[in-house]
């Protein structure tokens, strides 16, 4: 029985103790004796009792029961198996464990992995076993407890709203701590990277070339930062230089000027443009815009790629123009009518209310949206993988191909790489800078409309 399924099991094993104690609750109510909470606070409180301890018990066993089997597998072992290296003995462990999943090896599997995965397999199923008896214990104690404890003086509610706001405080907490932990995981890797690459080196040199192992070249290559750099943030320049004002004038126009039927119709279509998959617009960047820019500059007498920052950074702008235009338009039908009012009523005119009042009014939002569109922008990968060329090469022409950080990452992490060497350690080191980057955009998003705030009110 899998997680899964005990998880339904106790789901419903809940709902029956819901039923349990919001029956007890009204046979105690009967004799007119007012309770301090609703009956269905009570039948909360005991499905509560009943559920919670038999989920920590779960949730005990899948964290931990993995490794507690692994250690009684290695404790059985022969000696010169469990002396093994580190990394010897976590592939030996991991094709043990596959074998005890009844899945495929790769070769013909030893007779010490094969006890090793019927010893695995019985350690599996009777720690399940005890966790599902365990589970079934404390689930019954609950209902039983809980169900004793109702009485007009017991404040359910109290304890019902307590569990919901400490389970709501745990809940905003995990996107804390996944951020946390991407960041030091990207910190721990990016330093060991920077053991082999000095970060001057790499955060101002201007050649990026790394000399993969597979090539039969032993040098450890050259890792500059700036082309990679440099090719994001064109990119990403020409975006929003097509996304802002376009998506920012459709908003306007959409909250603003255009009538109600039109409305209905034009914004769910835009806002489909946010849902083609990012590598339909690739193609698109790569059989439709890149031979009409080409052609183009054949027209005018200048020379632009097919594959170049131009037709990457165009079809990229189209992409994120719903990103702008929604949430700006969101913002903008959200400023309050009095405000408007007021500004015709001192004889301003449509567009002057716009832009004096409407728009300032708007501009956290209007920057939040900008801020949403510039992120999206520098973390692309499938357009710019199609449509930029991957030409890690300092240059400042748009109509040349160009690389960006996280198609160079995609590249140093593809295939089977040695994730001790520098080729591989040097992706980690480009998402922290990914990572910098975005952070640096909110915090000059927050200083602009924090400064602004203060001249408005």
């Amino acid at each position: 029985m899998n997680n899964l399924a005990l998880i339904a099991i106790l789901l419903i094993v809940m709902a029956l103790a819901y039923q349990v104690g919001l029956t007890r609750s009204r046979t105690v109510a009967t004799d007119g004796v007012r309770l301090h909470s609703r009956p269905g606070y009570y039948g909360m409180l005991v499905a509560l009792w009943c559920g919670l301890p038999a989920f920590a018990l779960l949730l005990l066993w899948s964290l931990a029961g993995t490794s507690l089997v692994e250690l009684l597998v290695v404790r059985q072992l022969p000696p010169e198996i469990a002396t093994l290296g580190e990394r010897e003995l976590s592939t030996f462990l991991r094709r043990v464990s596959a074998l005890a999943a009844d899945r495929a090896v790769s070769g013909t599997p030893s007779e010490t992995e094969l006890a090793a995965a019927a010893h695995m397999a019985s350690l599996q199923t009777l720690g399940r076993m005890i966790t599902i008896a365990a589970m079934a214990v404390a689930a019954v104690a609950g209902l039983v407890l809980a169900r004793g404890r109702i009485s007009p003086q017991l404040r359910a509610r109290n304890q019902v709203e307590r569990v919901i706001t400490i389970a709501l405080a745990l809940c905003s907490g995990v996107a804390i701590l996944t951020t946390v932990g991407i960041v030091l995981s990207m910190v721990g890797e990016a330093m060991n990277f920077f053991r082999f690459i000095s970060p001057a080196e790499f955060f101002f040199g201007t050649t990026w070339n790394p000399r993969f192992s597979t090539s039969g070249d032993t040098g450890q290559g050259e890792f500059g930062l700036l082309p990679l750099l440099w090719g994001t943030l064109m990119v990403s320049a020409i975006a929003l230089l097509v996304a802002v004002p376009l998506g920012l004038m459709t908003a306007i126009y959409m909250a603003e000027y255009a009538p109600a039927w039109l409305r209905n119709v034009a914004k769910p279509v835009i806002e489909v443009l946010a849902g083609i998959p990012t590598i339909v617009y690739g193609f698109f960047a790569l059989i439709v815009i890149g031979p009409f820019l080409s052609d183009l500059g054949d027209l005018v007498g200048i020379s632009i790629r097919t594959t170049s920052a131009l037709t990457a950074g165009l079809v990229m702008g189209i992409m994120i123009i719903p990103f702008v235009s929604s949430l700006s338009d969101d913002i903008i039908t959200q400023v309050p009518k009095a405000l408007r009012d007021g500004a015709l009523g001192l004889g301003a005119t449509k567009s002057e209310t716009i832009r004096q009042v409407v728009l300032p009014a708007a501009l956290p939002g209007i920057v939040g949206a900008f801020l949403l569109a510039a992120s999206r922008a520098i973390g692309e990968t499938m357009i710019v993988v199609l449509a930029a060329g991957n030409n890690p090469v300092l240059h400042a022409n748009p109509f040349e191909a160009v690389s960006t950080i996280t198609v160079t990452i995609v590249n140093q992490l593809t295939g089977d790489m040695d994730f001790a060497s520098p080729q591989s350690l040097v992706a980690f080191a480009l998402g922290l800078t990914l990572f910098v980057i975005t952070l640096g955009l909110n915090v000059i998003a927050l200083v602009v409309v924090r400064r602004y705030r203060q001249q408005y009110e």
